[in-house]
């Protein structure tokens, strides 16, 4: 829906982009007011996992307002201080953590103190990008923008899948002052594959399945494949079975790219999940990213968005993918936020014909850390 402004407040409609939009708001320092939130559904108003998050932003910030009406159908915000510190908090098992983690990494270099924060929910599952996906593909993502110390700790200290997760994360990033312009145009060519297959709760031997499956098919194409078996027990294992695999690909230009596959939620009626199909899904979801041939993995093409338009008042430019459909809707709502507009151009082949990358290009607004002191 096109957004209103009404005494300097950003109106939408609407329960999709919500997210993106709350993290927008909260470093622009822009209100804003989302109403008919599921209005017309069976069960209207905010999910558990939405409030879960406006709970995650409230102990990130200092002195936001939060104002939900009574059936949840209308959110209005009014953005804090980015405060930072040490956080731990209880994720919704309704998605992942990677759906909170995104938030966090586009959050933390602007905190006032370096962010501490363990999460505790489901670590995998197939609707959100796995802790193993950030591990690999997104923290250097936010490693490459950070200017100064770029020293981040990721943990996975347990894993946990759906329905009952158990699993948990730490994470820090020191605050940084602003980020740096990056021009990344070439993705280079892939020279190595690591993975992790993880069996919770389950044969350790599923691991094992997962690793050959994955590997039958990357052998193909490239030599050096290595894939970690995680079978791990007891506490650290979660709370329900489960078992998948997460695959990344590294270029020689440092460009990683993921594709991963677990089992759903398995209940009463529902087709069994073999782990050599999974294995072989994860696979070819890594050669469809390598296909889409960007400097930067799908998933993480907003976050990558927010830090170029945050950026130093230079041009940064960046080729990606096809573009994904919350990328679309987020560089609409990154101009609604803070003016800024991205140039967007098909990249052309040796032969001057047209390719499905895109060239993103902007100029930074010089956003910088007012909580930071420069000694």
């Amino acid at each position: 829906m096109p957004t209103r402004i009404k005494n300097n407040v950003l109106h939408y409609e609407g329960c999709n982009y919500l997210r993106y939009r709350l993290i927008l708001s909260t470093l622009s320092g822009k209100p804003i007011k989302i109403t008919d939130i599921r209005s017309k559904d069976d069960e209207p108003g905010l999910k558990e996992f939405e409030i879960s998050f406006i709970r995650l932003l409230d102990k990130i910030t200092n002195g936001s307002r939060i104002e939900v009406n009574e059936t949840g159908t209308s959110l209005y915000y009014i953005p804090g201080l980015l405060a930072g510190g040490v956080i731990d908090h209880d994720c919704s098992l309704q998605r992942g953590i990677g759906y909170y983690l995104e938030a966090v990494m586009a959050l933390s270099p602007f905190c006032k103190t370096p962010l501490k924060i363990k999460l505790k929910g489901v670590t995998n599952n197939n609707e959100d990008p796995s802790v193993d996906r950030i591990k690999t593909a997104g923290i250097p993502v936010l490693k490459r923008y950070l200017a100064g110390d770029n020293d981040i700790k990721f943990n996975i200290n347990k894993r946990g899948v759906v329905p009952l997760g158990g699993g948990e994360v730490y994470f820090e990033c020191p605050a940084s002052k602003f980020l740096k312009s990056i021009q990344c145009l070439n993705s280079g060519m892939v020279k190595r594959v690591r993975g992790t297959a993880c069996s919770l709760r389950v044969s350790p031997a599923i691991s094992n399945r997962l690793v050959e499956s994955a590997k039958g098919v990357l052998l193909k194409f490239l030599p050096d494949i290595h894939i970690y078996t995680d079978a791990t027990r007891g506490a650290s294992s979660g709370k329900s079975p489960g078992f998948g695999v997460s695959l990344t690909s590294e270029s020689s230009e440092d460009t990683f790219l993921c594709g991963e596959a677990y089992s759903p939620l398995m209940t009463a009626g529902s087709l069994p999940c073999v782990p050599e199909d999974l294995g072989k899904e994860a696979a070819l979801k890594l050669l469809d990213e390598v296909y889409r041939n960007g400097c930067v993995d799908s998933a993480f093409q907003c976050v990558t968005a927010l830090f170029m338009a945050l950026g130093k008042k230079d041009v940064s430019k960046m080729i990606v993918g096809p573009l994904t459909p919350a990328m679309v809707q987020f560089l609409r709502d990154l101009r609604d936020f803070f003016g800024v507009t991205f140039k967007l151009e098909n990249v052309k082949d040796e032969d001057g014909e047209s390719t499905e990358q895109v060239l993103l290009t902007c100029v930074g607004i010089g956003y910088s850390n007012l909580s930071r002191r420069v000694l």
